[in-house]
């Protein structure tokens, strides 16, 4: 499957619908209402104001359905679910473009209120029919391809036994596909033979089912269990947590799970369906919007200050001005992060070490930066490369998180958002000194993930602001 090109046949269809509605649009008014204001026929001419429309306004729609995350899963789309959000975003959209473009419209002036409901209604009424009969040709075509088994979703079984194999050959005995496409199960015990082996490929113990996850690029995870077996129904979450996969399982395991999830019966195959969802698609978006903005702001309209900070630290000791080394980040990707150097260049010659606050590696120029949190200045070029967010949990080495994870599990929770330049567990702690600190901080950066809106991220940087000016980083 390929998602990006499914993603473009969406966004080109809503580009085509909003000039075809607005194309209509403006015909009506110029047949049916302008010439009412005028008494005479005014014909249809289609000057400057309408080019300049038939350019900006499908880019308002498309924007519009991108914040409200339509085209986040286009091969997983409700044609009925895809109807309510289609009305409810036309609605929306209308709305603002009545009060952008149309208050001060053509229309006679004895009956201002009529003629604005039929402005509203008629585009609003163009608008959805024409967008959601494109949407609808290409998820029906989509849900087809599903159903038919030509496409689907790369899905791994957690169990290997009755209740792992009844799943199976219910799914595999439906006429229509629900998308599974099974690369593989793993087991909880080491068995000479499991029921699943004579239908699908042991990728061996469940403990290295994280592992599975990111090299197969598994998509969908199907978790069915013997009721003996719910014990390790924790753990799994735990490895499952902080990849970008879908969680499903047997209904008779819903009591022992905590979070939110919901029922998700279809053609007579009943699953839970985990809730990923941390933050509203839109608030996510313009998460997503305010880094990028805020990070080209600050690398252009602080530029002087990089090369200010970047000769000082060339004159504090011998090195490299920027220090980069591998974390990781969202979803277990490991990346290149970017710090002002602030230690000596031959800091970790003996292996990964935390500092502490009075650190003989770290140079005088380089205390300076760590108490007013500038070292961290070049990570906006993480942020904006989209590899890092302003706030969010910071990022950890593998050598460090492997140490964490034998005592707090948890801690690949973290990895569900992207990493951030500061964090409520940064506000907290500053930088941790020891595992110990790490794992203190680690349950204020859980608890920013449970709560996680724009007003937290907000307040979480007046917080950092007011670090940075008093000099209180450490």
């Amino acid at each position: 499957m390929n998602k990006a090109l499914q993603r473009l046949k969406y966004v080109l269809a809503d580009i085509l619908s909003a000039v075809l509605s607005w194309s209509c649009f403006y015909v009506f008014r110029k047949l049916y209402v302008e010439p009412q204001k005028f008494g005479y026929d005014v014909g249809v001419q289609f000057d400057t104001n309408f080019y300049r429309a038939i350019i900006f306004i499908p880019l308002f729609w498309v924007f519009l359905y991108a914040l409200t995350g339509y085209y986040n899963n286009p091969y997983r789309k409700s044609r009925l679910r895809e109807l309510i959000q289609t009305v409810l975003i036309s609605s929306v959209g209308t709305i603002i473009i009545f009060f952008a473009l149309l208050l001060d419209d053509q229309i006679p002036e004895n009956n201002k209120t009529y003629f604005y409901y039929i402005l509203v209604g008629t585009l609003f009424g163009i608008h959805l029919v024409i967008t959601y009969v494109f949407r609808f040709i290409l998820s029906t075509r989509t849900v087809k391809r599903i159903h038919n088994r030509k496409i689907g979703f790369r899905t791994l079984m957690v169990g290997s036994n009755e209740n792992a194999l009844r799943l199976y050959e219910e799914l595999q005995s439906m006429h229509k596909s629900l998308g599974f496409k099974f690369e593989g199960f793993v087991h909880l015990k080491k068995k000479k033979n499991f029921l699943l082996s004579e239908h699908m490929k042991n990728l061996g113990s469940v403990d290295k089912v994280r592992d599975i996850i990111l090299d197969r690029n598994i998509e969908e995870t199907i978790i069915a269990l013997e009721s003996s077996e719910h014990d390790e129904i924790g753990k799994i979450m735990n490895n499952i947590r902080g990849t970008n996969v879908g969680v499903k399982i047997i209904p008779d395991m819903y009591d022992i799970l905590s979070g939110q999830v919901k029922m998700n019966a279809i053609f007579g195959v009943p699953l839970i369906d985990v809730n990923h969802e941390i933050m509203p698609v839109w608030q996510q978006v313009l998460k997503r919007v305010f880094d990028v903005t805020v990070s080209v702001a600050v690398l252009v309209v602080f530029s002087w200050m990089y090369l200010i900070i970047a000769l000082f630290v060339k004159l504090s000791s011998p090195g490299p001005v920027i220090y980069s080394h591998e974390r990781i980040g969202k979803y277990g990707k490991p990346f290149k992060i970017y710090k002002f150097r602030t230690m000596r260049a031959d800091a970790e010659k003996n292996g990964p070490s935390l500092s502490s606050e009075e650190d003989p590696r770290i140079t005088k120029f380089g205390k300076f930066l760590r108490r007013t949190r500038m070292d961290e200045m070049p990570q906006f070029f993480n942020v904006l490369i989209g590899e890092m967010s302003i706030v969010g949990p910071r990022p950890e080495r593998q050598y460090f998180i492997n140490q964490i994870i034998q005592r707090a599990p948890h801690y690949l929770y973290l990895h569900k958002v992207r990493p951030g330049i500061t964090s409520w567990g940064q506000v907290k702690y500053g930088y941790a000194e020891n595992v110990d600190q790490m794992i203190q901080r680690l349950k204020y950066d859980v608890l920013y993930i449970e709560n996680m809106s724009l007003v937290v991220d907000l307040k979480i940087l007046i917080y950092t602001v007011l670090i940075v000016l008093q000099s209180r980083g450490k």
